[in-house]
């Protein structure tokens, strides 16, 4: 038996996507079983080794990877051509599956799930890994409001989840939405994403990241991750909050990462005139210990229409550096059930600014309320969203048919 993992994005591009599924590929090939994971040529930065090539084998021990062109520009039009040649790829991919091997899917994106029925022909057992509900999501946020092509993508979406053996979804909100759709609970299983507690870990404010960007004498309110719509709204008050605190020197709201609204962030705040905003691009992997550490607050922002549909595995990697988390959401997410239960850190609606000025002051005037909930989060990702804790259940229902 072979495990084959279908997913478009894959070490070494940014992002929690590529990361989670190569550790949980380097985690299944370690414990002896073939794996092949099905991916694509890396966007830039990454793209360089890869420039003059269609497609790409690799191999590592048990663990192989197959790596092909999709390239578009990340516009709408251009990620749904990208998104429609991967499939056509892993279509061909298929080919080479055999009966008694089981393939894990990583969705979106949503027509990934279509080389369900090809694949169960083959007599292959299939399991989708759901990290967002689509197309809800892209429904709610405007992307998709032809009303034919929603109830099409409503109707491919209920016919790819009829296909699958199993559903893993990453939270019991995600379980009640599918439920809502018909999807049986025998089908479904709740495994969360995790974080890999060894390496994501705390590290002292002084760090050489911090002091690096002049950090270690400013009290930082951090946000590490893709700068792009589903983020953006919330950003954009945080960067009002900014506007209402700028007279004060020691206090700095710092941006890490790329994306679509990137420029539109920067704009605003060059429009605003923030001198205490700062943006800087995505650093090296191996410095995210340090980077995130450098935080005195990290902030976990959610549009409020998708609030409720959302878990960003940047939450668990915050928690692991034992800081306070600043979850921008609505009360009823899955984010702030996980900060109540925890009690790691604070929810507040985007919208809420005098109740977001109240946060930040309570934080920064009272350090040991800040180390208190970060000591707290780390030992609930610890406890409950470690590697050593979560990637053996993925093991356990690819390898075990009678789930």
């Amino acid at each position: 038996m072979k495990i084959w993992i279908f997913t478009m994005y894959y070490h070494p591009e940014f992002g929690s996507a590529p990361i989670l599924m190569d550790e949980l590929a380097t985690f299944l090939a370690a414990r002896d079983y073939p794996v092949e994971v099905v991916t694509t040529i890396p966007r830039p930065p990454h793209h360089r080794p890869y420039r003059f090539k269609i497609r790409q084998r690799e191999k590592r021990d048990k663990l192989v990877v197959s790596r092909y062109r999709t390239n578009f520009t990340r516009h709408h039009l251009g990620r749904l051509l990208a998104w429609s040649l991967y499939t056509l790829w892993s279509l061909l991919v298929l080919r080479r599956v055999k009966s008694g091997d089981v393939i894990l899917l990583r969705l979106p994106p949503l027509l990934l799930g279509l080389i369900s029925w090809p694949a169960k022909r083959k007599k292959v057992r299939v399991v989708l890994s759901v990290q967002d509900i689509h197309p809800d999501l892209s429904i709610e946020s405007g992307l998709i409001r032809n009303k034919k092509l929603i109830k099409f993508a409503q109707k491919m979406e209920k016919w790819i989840y009829d296909q699958a053996d199993k559903i893993v979804v990453i939270s019991p909100g995600f379980g009640q939405n599918l439920k809502r759709k018909g999807v049986s609970s025998e089908k479904l299983i709740i495994i969360p994403n995790w974080v890999n507690t060894e390496f994501l870990k705390p590290y002292p404010k002084n760090n050489q990241v911090a002091v690096n960007f002049d950090l270690v004498n400013k009290f930082v309110i951090l946000y590490a991750g893709t700068l792009t719509l589903s983020s953006y709204q919330s950003l954009e008050k945080i960067l009002e909050i900014a506007a209402s605190l700028r007279t004060d020197p020691q206090l700095l709201f710092l941006f890490v990462g790329e994306g679509l609204k990137k420029p539109d962030l920067v704009k605003k705040a060059q429009e605003l005139g923030l001198p205490n905003v700062k943006f800087i691009p995505f650093q090296p992997y191996e410095l995210l210990p340090q980077l995130l550490s450098s935080g005195d607050v990290l902030l976990v922002p959610l549009d409020q229409e998708k609030s409720e549909l959302s878990v960003p595995s940047k939450l668990y990697n915050y928690m692991a550096v034992g800081r306070p988390i600043l979850g921008l959401a609505e009360s009823n997410s899955e984010v702030a059930q996980i900060l109540r239960k925890s009690e790691a850190g604070f929810t507040i609606s985007p919208g809420e600014k005098d109740a977001l000025l109240r946060v930040i002051e309570a934080l920064r005037t009272s350090p040991s309320l800040g180390r208190e909930m970060g000591q707290k989060a780390r030992k609930y990702v610890e406890r409950y969203y470690s590697q050593k804790v979560v990637l053996p259940q993925y093991e356990e229902i690819l390898i075990n048919k009678e789930i």
